[in-house]
């Protein structure tokens, strides 16, 4: 039987992009446009998600954590 890795990458769900097509909604309703709205909302999110990989991606690299191969976590 074949090593399978956990796939352990964060996903955007389904709900956020209903919560993320809620708030173009809100805005275009309140008058804004809709192209000005959509490309805050993307903007927002796409600053949100680069400002967590940054601190994310920080405080890894703080840790002391030892690198372990692949061939030493696989099971005989």
């Amino acid at each position: 039987m074949g090593y399978r890795r956990k796939d352990a990458r964060p996903r955007l769900a389904l709900w956020m992009l209903v919560a993320l097509g809620d708030i173009v909604l809100l805005l275009v309703s309140a008058g804004m446009p809709a192209l000005v709205a959509l490309l805050a909302v993307v903007t927002v999110t796409a600053a949100a998600v680069a400002a967590w990989r940054l601190s994310r991606r920080s405080a890894l690299a703080g840790e002391e954590a030892v690198p372990v191969s692949m061939a030493r976590r696989r099971r005989a």
